[in-house]
């Protein structure tokens, strides 16, 4: 009977296990959890500040998740909002806020025309202060466009527009041109230098950096500054200017990522260090024609003289019918003279052949 008892319990027992670990299942994949009263605590200082603007009917952000062990570069696209503190960071300061230019603007703005931007903000360390869009340059009472129009930090913006107005002005003037824009190609971007994901913070991202490709004339000319085929002295100009107004400067033969532009920037480094790596290439020379080789001198022609046809024994004299003797005669003279005559043929050798077997068997068994 007990055996009896224990084999209808089992079945029953294996479903109970499955039912058990269903509800645990469901139970961590839905959040069913104990609640404990927690102790009773004084609100912080920085909490009571937190929560006054609510009070007041301002709506506060959802508080940001802690990332715990994630690398800082994903804790960047968190797309959350922050607050001004923590996306403005530490070394942030109300008391330099204002709503007057700074004395960098106040210079720029007499030749150049810009747009004062808002401070920009993150993510990470990307962003800055005092920063303006440059539309156009003014060169000779006329504008020189800036196209697209970059978003630099003003000392940035500055020497630019002094490149362009200083610099390049000279040099188009010396191939009979005048600028009519500035073709640009990449200026404030968020990201790593070369745009490597795990790289430092590019210049792009400070608004510290621009990226060029030519200059448009007036008379409809467009000069590339990394192209072969350009005006030589020109490009030369070009670099040599740039280098020693920009703390760096990156083309052709840096790194193999400024090949088709131009990448200048303003960051200070220690000791007041410069960069300047561009390769001023010219085309390669056309390949050399193939060399003719000399013809082989031909051999002087040699006068060739017709051979002279054998000479023909003169004819014997016609015999006298008269004579037989004298016929015969001459009859036999060329030929014994002239013409050798044939060996006398060997005697025939008798061949005794072997008689026959009488009796012939195949493969000469019996032999």
């Amino acid at each position: 009977m007990l055996s009896r008892a224990i084999a209808a319990i089992l079945p029953d027992t294996g479903r109970m296990r499955t039912l058990m670990g269903i509800l645990v299942l469901a139970a961590l994949g839905c959040g069913i959890g104990v609640v404990q009263p927690l102790a009773q605590t004084a609100p912080k200082p920085a909490e009571q500040a937190a929560a006054a603007p609510a009070a007041n009917g301002i709506p506060l952000p959802r508080p940001r998740p802690k990332m715990g062990l994630l690398p800082s570069w994903i804790a960047t696209l968190w797309s959350e909002p922050k607050t001004f503190r923590e996306a403005a960071g530490e070394d942030f300061k109300t008391s330099e806020v204002t709503s007057a230019p700074s004395v960098c603007r106040q210079r720029l703005e007499k030749f150049a025309v810009i747009t004062p931007m808002p401070r920009l903000i993150g993510p990470g360390s990307c962003g800055g202060t005092d920063i303006v869009r440059m539309d156009a340059v003014m060169v000779a009472g006329k504008k020189v466009d800036i196209k697209p129009a970059p978003y630099l930090q003003c000392p940035m913006a500055e020497q630019l527009a002094l490149w362009v107005r200083d610099d390049t002005t000279p040099l188009l003037a010396a191939i009979g041109g005048v600028m009519k824009s500035l073709e640009t190609y990449d200026d404030f971007s968020c990201r790593g230098r070369n745009r490597k994901l795990f790289g430092k913070v590019s210049e792009h991202g400070k608004a510290n950096a621009i990226d060029l490709r030519g200059f448009t004339l007036q008379d409809g000319r467009y000069i590339h500054l990394t192209d072969m085929k350009a005006d030589k002295p020109l490009r030369d100009g070009a670099r040599a200017s740039a280098c020693a107004r920009f703390k760096t400067v990156l083309g052709p033969g840096s790194d193999g990522y400024h090949e088709e532009h131009i990448h200048i920037d303003y960051a200070e480094r220690r000791n007041d260090y410069r960069l300047c790596q561009w390769d001023v290439r010219e085309p390669p020379p056309p390949p050399k024609p193939p060399e003719k080789t000399p013809e082989k001198e031909k051999p002087a022609e040699v006068a060739t003289v017709a051979p002279e046809p054998p000479k023909t024994a003169a004819a014997p004299p016609e015999p006298d019918d008269d004579d037989d003797t004298k016929v015969v005669m001459t009859m036999l003279s060329p030929i014994q003279g002239a013409v050798p005559l044939p060996k006398a043929r060997p005697p025939a050798r008798t061949v005794r052949r072997k008689p026959r077997d009488l009796f012939h068997l195949p493969f000469n068994l019996l032999r």
